[in-house]
């Protein structure tokens, strides 16, 4: 059986000319990845290809998440293809936080979540983050501390306040997720908020909140009466 390349569509059913004419919100994801493919092979269409590559990794959810490995594992996917992905992928992370990298403002709970929610809530592992703010709530710089389940005697007070003291923070807010998507607070959860709320107020540096991101949802410590 003859495999269909591109310049065998019709000009209206090119992803690329659709593109052009039609804007890039027009084309569905399996046809956007064509595109950064470009070429199939002797076997299957570029269409076809992006197709087999979205449904191996169950959509764009966990495609944003494999390795050069994972992608040429996948029959027809070289290096430079994987290479073309991932560079493509990593643009659109970056573009998406550009709107919070501008001396983003933190007024409420909700300012927090916003702040981290795309990156934190398709995290398969626990990532404790804080977030260091000015006297305006600006924030000057973010950190991961700590990558794990979330343990009192893990999660030591120096590493969160080093970098706020090194950076002149004024507060911080500390941000973990939940992978299971249920941001309900834990026991351990709890315990490491009055910790550092502890040793803030020693050091005159004020522990604002203790965000837990779940899927697209969270939990405010602070909203909850823990702080």
């Amino acid at each position: 059986m003859e495999v269909l390349k591109i310049h065998d569509f019709p000009l209206e059913d090119r992803p690329r000319e659709r593109l052009i004419h039609d804007g890039p919100e027009s084309l569905a994801n399996h046809e956007l990845l064509a595109i950064l493919l470009r070429t199939g092979s002797k076997k299957e269409s570029v269409l076809q290809l992006a197709n087999r590559l979205l449904n191996h990794f169950e959509g764009l959810r966990f495609l944003k998440e494999a390795s050069v490995a994972e992608l040429t594992s996948i029959s027809g996917i070289g290096e430079a293809k994987a290479v073309q992905v991932l560079a493509a992928l990593e643009l659109g992370r970056r573009i998406n936080r550009l709107a919070y990298e501008d001396r983003y403002v933190i007024k409420s709970p909700q300012d927090g979540a916003n702040y981290v929610m795309e990156e934190m809530r398709f995290l398969s592992q626990e990532h404790f983050v804080c977030l260091y703010l000015n006297t305006k709530n600006q924030v000057l710089h973010k950190q991961t501390v700590f990558i794990g389940s979330l343990n009192a005697s893990i999660v030591h007070p120096r590493e969160v306040f080093k970098e706020a003291l090194k950076r002149s923070a004024a507060s911080i807010i500390c941000i973990h997720n939940h992978p299971s998507g249920d941001p309900s607070p834990s026991r351990e959860d709890i315990e490491v908020t009055k910790r550092l709320t502890e040793c803030g107020k020693m050091l005159g540096i004020e522990l604002l909140d203790h965000l837990i991101i779940g899927e697209q949802k969270y939990v405010s410590l602070k909203e909850k009466g823990y702080l």
